[in-house]
């Protein structure tokens, strides 16, 4: 599909699907759905853990990715990253995304996200790994109690409605350690019901500002 680059409210890049009508990150502000959701409420909700292991559904732009990094530095945390893409973006479409500039990260590193070689580990900084999958998730192979927290980033479910099926959360339960989460903007009651139903404890938390008013945050307990 052809990408069409974007800036969103607090002046970040954003990618704009056409044919689907979607895009890869709220308008209202890319870095701060990013910081508020994915970050705040899922990173950091990790108390008295320095050391965790993220997994995230869709990579996209890398935007996730570089806020854990930004994240990571501040709060002294080694953080063991997978990410799963099944359609990543090309080398040439890097130079328009300017997270590297607005989150004071060296745009070398920003390359390094995208240049890393597939299913394999790279070590991007001394306390921060990453292993990506170029696959559907539904095809991807996770072991069980993996991960401690999950970003689930998928496109919307009217727009992508296989990623967000009972199955794929029973996938998403089993990677996770017990006392971890799933972290989503996602807030739709048929969503919130199949994460209960396979064993989450779902909770509705405030969203980020200027955008959705709630988001959602579902823990195995």
């Amino acid at each position: 599909m052809k990408r069409q680059f974007i800036k969103t409210a607090d002046g970040s890049t954003s990618i704009y699907l056409e044919e689907m009508d979607e895009h890869y990150h709220s308008k209202h502000g890319a870095i701060v759905e990013s910081n508020h959701i994915f970050i705040k409420n899922g990173l950091l909700s990790k108390s008295g853990v320095n050391e965790i292991a993220v997994f995230e559904v869709g990579m996209g732009t890398g935007l996730n990715v570089m806020t854990t990094i930004k994240a990571a530095q501040e709060h002294e945390l080694i953080v063991n990253y997978h990410a799963v893409e099944a359609f990543p973006i090309i080398e040439e479409e890097l130079s328009f995304i300017n997270f590297s500039e607005l989150l004071s990260i060296e745009e070398g590193l920003f390359r390094k996200i995208h240049s890393a070689p597939w299913e394999k580990p790279a070590q991007l900084m001394p306390n921060f790994k990453l292993t990506k999958y170029q696959t559907k998730l539904n095809e991807l192979v996770l072991k069980t109690e993996q991960f401690d927290v999950i970003y689930f980033d998928a496109f919307a479910p009217e727009k992508q409605g296989e990623m967000w099926s009972e199955e794929i959360f029973i996938k998403m339960f089993d990677s996770l350690k017990h006392g971890g989460s799933l972290v989503t903007y996602c807030v739709k009651g048929v969503i919130r019901r199949r994460l209960q139903a396979v064993g989450f404890t779902v909770e509705k938390l405030k969203g980020p500002e200027g955008g959705k008013r709630e988001m959602c945050r579902a823990w195995k307990i």
